[in-house]
């Protein structure tokens, strides 16, 4: 009876071994797994906000002071998206750039945004794929004031339906295969420019607006109808507003120039001008402002510039 007792405490014993033997085994495995997961995901997220500031790196080549649209691609190893969007704190607000990467069939998530000051890129909510195409315009109002760039992916062909000979031209010389003139695929974004069914972005160049799913967005020059096609209303109208304050930083510089060159005997009328653009410029806050006045006095400014003679401001 008592051998008896013994055995079965011994094995009593040996068994709660084995099973504090497990249960710290299996702590000690689900520490590793977490560590590893975290080890993963500080990895994913230095890998995406490395890329996106590799992304915005390869469209400096863009921003050039051509007058005519360029366009470049890049590839990514793997299935990405790019999130592009906006913000306005600042004199000049920022471009902000974010990637999410195709990782074990799963996307990854980070909130980690590259800034940048002088980039304006315009985009959908998120571009996905691994061929990126992407092709800048410059942006002059009245005088130079940044590149528009606009991105797109090698899966959205971008169908252009009765586009004006000029837009069509400079499409042609773009040589970007997912920007097209008619013929359309089955699945190809449809860009009407006068009027057609199943379009699923409207050009009015009477009311100069772009009609699409996002909403209405307004535009005074080709630069900016691009940026329309291109982009959800939410970043086109956030990026404009960027340009209206790009454009009153450089009027001030402008002014400032007049007083300099007045000292050498170069006298510029172009002062009262500059003044009220910075007024208007202002008070566009949405694409909506934009307008007749705004544009009669953008033209007036360039109009008085290109007949300064010597006097030019730039």
């Amino acid at each position: 009876m008592n051998n008896l007792i013994t055995n079965k405490k011994g094995a009593f014993e040996v068994s709660f071994a084995w099973v504090f033997a497990i249960v710290i085994g299996a702590f000690i495995l689900f520490l590793a797994i977490f560590a590893a997961v975290k080890l993963i995901g500080l990895g994913e997220e230095e890998s995406s906000a490395k890329t996106s500031k590799e992304i915005g790196i390869l469209l400096n080549p863009l921003e050039t002071g051509f007058e005519s649209a360029r366009s470049a691609s890049f590839n990514m190893p793997v299935d990405t998206r790019i999130y592009g969007s906006c913000d306005l704190d600042g004199n000049f607000g920022k471009q902000l750039i974010s990637v999410s990467q195709k990782s074990f069939n799963k996307w990854t998530e980070t909130d980690l945004e590259v800034q940048f000051l002088n980039k304006y890129i315009f985009n959908t909510e998120f571009v996905e794929g691994r061929k990126f195409y992407v092709f800048s315009k410059p942006f002059e109002f009245p005088f130079k004031v940044g590149d528009l760039i606009y991105l797109s992916s090698s899966k959205d062909e971008y169908c252009l339906l009765d586009a004006p000979d000029e837009i069509g031209r400079e499409i042609e010389n773009l040589n970007q295969p997912n920007l097209v003139l008619g013929n359309c695929s089955e699945n190809a974004i449809r860009v009407c420019f006068s009027g057609g069914v199943e379009c699923n972005v409207e050009v009015d160049y009477v009311s100069k607006a772009v009609r699409k799913s996002s909403g209405i967005m307004y535009f005074e020059n080709d630069a900016l109808m691009y940026a329309a096609i291109f982009s959800d209303k939410e970043i086109y109208e956030c990026q404009l507003q960027r340009l209206m304050k790009r454009i009153s930083e450089l009027a001030t510089i402008y002014e400032n120039k007049i007083i300099i060159t007045s000292r050498e005997g170069c006298d510029s009328n172009l002062a009262q001008d500059l003044a009220a653009l910075k007024i208007m410029v202002k008070n566009v806050e949405s694409s909506g402002n934009l307008g007749k006045k705004l544009n009669a006095i953008v033209e007036g400014i360039i109009e008085d510039n290109k007949y300064s003679s010597e006097c030019k401001l730039w």
